[in-house]
């Protein structure tokens, strides 16, 4: 057989895997699972008759250019659909200010590839998304951590960790963090928080990544629009590279997010983007243009709200009812995750060793930190399981733990 070692590039050789994709993978394996790994929408809520009505009307050959191909900025109706789902959150931009991705993991990507030169430091949270860990260490990037507290990411930290990285003579042109419901922490960055930070890119000079997948999906109204609104919308500098995706509220199978940005950057980002995939696919983006015009969104965005919030207080039922307080949490108020402290003298690893004895998947918290720690976490996803198979989830996890318990004990043995 050829070894193929010897062709790869420096960059070919130093991939970073998602561990969140493991994971899922591990789980696809056996029906028998129980995945509390993966942060999937919950199918049964997708749209699916209007979707096939969609789909029917959109493929009936009246218009050609729906399978053809398009500009790599994307389809315009959809860009112009958008820029009015952005001023409702309170961000005015033009046309020329959005491109369309393919997911909004595309847009990290694409970020890395235009902004980051190979050994520039990149700031992220601790702990942080690791879709976005692997695009900026794919790109050469240096990650540095900065902490978190209830209230989101620690400002005096974030300055700390900058200079530092500066005085040890790194770049340092880029925060990317998620503010509303964090993935994996499930944090909601405060209001006043936000302003600060805006005045702290300003004076250090770097630009922010603002990721904003899960904004819509509040559980309560004192979480609601206001505290989600985004960075951006009080951006007067041009300092907010903003992302988000279609991929919670409407389906993730279309792969359709967007970036906003100043023009000339947009620009740029589409450069590159002509060299990856030419363009985001055609129909996915008219399906999507018209689920959002004829009012799709809008109604489904309501339904998504109740039916997480259910299965984010399943799974917090569950928890407390199977483990007893040994898993310790700060209630998430959107989103999918909940963030658990695990026990001491119990890691992430091994307790995610006893949970797969047990056909439970879970990904263990360390994946989420660039300063090897995390051990102690576990991200525990409640969107994609029904109640039930929460609270069998739950079960397993307390056999596992009970497991990883007594072989600690053991191992600790004189």
């Amino acid at each position: 057989m050829t070894e193929y070692g010897k062709f790869l590039s420096p960059t070919g050789r130093h991939l970073h895997e998602s561990a969140i994709r493991r994971m899922g993978t591990v789980a696809a394996r056996s029906a028998e699972m129980v995945s509390f790994a993966a942060g999937y929408p919950d199918p049964t809520a997708f749209p699916w008759s209007e979707l096939r009505e969609l789909a029917a009307g959109l493929l009936s050959g009246a218009d050609p250019t729906v399978l053809q191909y398009g500009p790599t900025r994307g389809h315009e109706p959809l860009i112009g659909t958008i820029v009015e789902l952005l001023a409702s959150r309170g961000i005015i931009v033009t046309a020329p200010e959005v491109t369309i991705t393919t997911g909004s993991q595309q847009g990290i990507d694409l970020v890395g590839r235009v902004l980051v030169t190979p050994g520039d430091t990149v700031l992220v949270e601790l702990p942080a998304y690791t879709g976005a860990i692997s695009a900026f260490k794919n790109a050469g990037a240096r990650l540095a951590g900065v902490r978190q507290d209830e209230d989101g990411i620690d400002l005096e930290d974030l300055d700390a960790v900058c200079l530092r990285e500066r005085r040890a003579g790194h770049g340092v042109n880029l925060l990317y963090l998620v503010p509303n419901f964090q993935n994996p922490a499930g944090l909601l960055l405060g209001l006043d928080r936000r302003r600060r930070l805006l005045e702290w890119a300003e004076r250090r000079d770097v630009l922010i990544v603002e990721d904003d997948p899960y904004g819509a999906l509040y559980f309560d109204d004192d979480a609601g629009t206001e505290r989600t609104r985004p960075i951006r919308a009080d951006d007067a500098r041009g300092r907010v590279i903003y992302l988000s995706t279609f991929s919670k509220t409407l389906a993730p199978g279309f792969r359709v997010g967007w970036m906003v940005a100043a023009a000339s950057l947009i620009e740029r980002f589409e450069t590159a983007k002509q060299s990856i995939d030419l363009m985001t696919g055609s129909f996915d983006q008219r399906i999507v243009h018209e689920a959002v015009r004829r009012g799709v969104l809008d109604r489904l965005a309501p339904v998504l709200r109740r039916l997480y919030r259910t299965r984010r207080d399943a799974m917090e039922q569950a928890l407390a009812e199977e483990l007893g307080g040994r898993l310790r949490w700060h209630p998430p108020k959107g989103g999918f995750f909940l963030w658990a402290t695990l026990p001491d003298g119990i890691d992430d690893e091994t307790l995610l060793a006893r949970a797969l004895e047990e056909r439970l998947v879970f990904v263990v918290g360390s994946a989420f930190y660039v300063d090897g720690t995390g051990h102690d976490r576990v991200r525990l996803s409640f969107s994609a399981p029904s109640v039930d198979r929460i609270r069998e989830g739950a079960r397993r996890l307390a056999a596992a733990m009970d497991r990883a318990s007594a072989r600690t004990a053991r191992v600790g043995m004189p």
